[in-house]
């Protein structure tokens, strides 16, 4: 399997992205924003970092950038599974491809954190993951409050596209574990076979770093978690 992680301008997430995959035994596609086709490629994530210095939005820019047409059209054809982390989900939104938007931490602080979430539903294509799992991963950003309309959130609710929740290490959601400021604990979403999150699995890959739920994550991503 081939998957391929765009690098834009400002991605500083990639290089532990593409390791992250080679981990898991796939091949790693290193994908220049410029690139104009996804030809040859079976899935797609866009990593974390600072896409153009995070200048207007955070992913404002890089949502513009041209390799975002070929996503779109493969998204259209729901032909290419696709992962944001982090800065990639910021992108996804930006772009329309995923509903919503990511606001500045309700601290106006960079958050830097272990936390725990709960597998709320599972999103389409994931393999070995279950409702009420929880998975220990860290978070890295300034902008990464979920939002979205009152009344389009309890559509994303009914609709099983709400996949993590930032909770307690049994599960349990409520206030004290939201770390950002995020609507309902939102931490990742899904909207078909585009998903993206604000935790970094691919910095969880082993437990002397501190967890390896993101392994896990990301197996559960490639199809190969029930293996």
């Amino acid at each position: 399997m081939k998957v391929g992680v765009i690098i834009f301008p400002g991605s500083n997430c990639d290089r532990d992205t593409i390791e992250a995959v080679e981990r898991l035994g796939m091949e790693a596609i290193p994908l220049w924003y410029t690139r104009k086709s996804l030809t040859g490629i079976d899935r797609l994530i866009l990593p974390g970092g600072f896409s153009y210095g995070d200048y207007l939005r955070s992913g404002a820019l890089a949502a513009q950038a041209p390799i975002m047409e070929a996503v779109e059209q493969a998204v259209s054809r729901q032909e290419l599974p696709v992962l944001g982390i982090c800065n990639g989900f910021q992108i996804l939104c930006e772009r329309g491809l995923l509903p919503g938007a990511l606001r500045p931490n309700s601290s106006g602080e960079f958050r830097c954190t272990w936390e725990y979430m709960r597998i709320t539903s599972v999103p389409r294509g994931f393999a070995g993951l279950k409702e009420g799992d929880v998975l220990r991963l860290p978070i890295a950003h300034h902008e990464g409050a979920y939002a979205v309309q009152p009344g389009q959130l309890q559509s994303l609710f009914e609709n099983h596209q709400i996949f993590l929740q930032y909770s307690d290490e049994t599960g349990s959601v409520h206030a004290l574990t939201n770390p950002n400021g995020a609507v309902a604990n939102v931490a990742g979403i899904s909207q078909g076979l585009v998903v993206g999150l604000m935790p970094h699995p691919e910095r969880a890959m082993a437990s002397y770093l501190g967890s390896s739920d993101g392994q896990r994550f990301l197996k559960a991503w490639l199809g190969e978690g029930s293996q």
